[in-house]
């Protein structure tokens, strides 16, 4: 079984910071790309951030300068730092990793979310 949770959301001021992090456990062979995702209530799921194990990053427009996303391969973790937050990043934001369970197969796996408020 593989586990996918995330930790570090809460409330926090606007211009204020927040660090989320997402772990992965279980039976992992490897892992590829690791992302964030957010729900903000009554939208879409949309990407925050991604890397891809050969380092590359990916911001979306609205998060760039202010979040940096970094993972450390040997803990299966990867972070998101949030600063000069804004009530627009309220969402629920959700961790995806890609893991490898065999030598040939691999799969997207979900957090279920960490709660992100930005309000004074």
């Amino acid at each position: 079984q593989v586990q996918v949770v995330e930790s570090g959301g809460g409330l926090v001021q606007p211009g204020g910071s927040l660090r989320l992090s997402c772990a992965a456990s279980g039976r992992i062979v490897g892992i590829n790309a690791m992302g964030w995702y957010r729900q903000a209530p009554g939208k879409e799921r949309e990407l925050v951030a991604d890397s891809t194990s050969a380092g590359m990053t990916n911001y979306a427009d609205s998060v760039k300068g202010r979040f940096t996303l970094s993972r450390d391969n040997a803990k299966n973790t990867v972070y998101l730092q949030m600063n000069s937050v804004k009530p627009e990043d309220t969402a629920v934001y959700y961790c995806k990793q890609y893991i490898w369970i065999s030598g040939s197969y691999g799969r997207d796996y979900w957090g279920k979310g960490t709660l992100v408020t930005v309000s004074s």
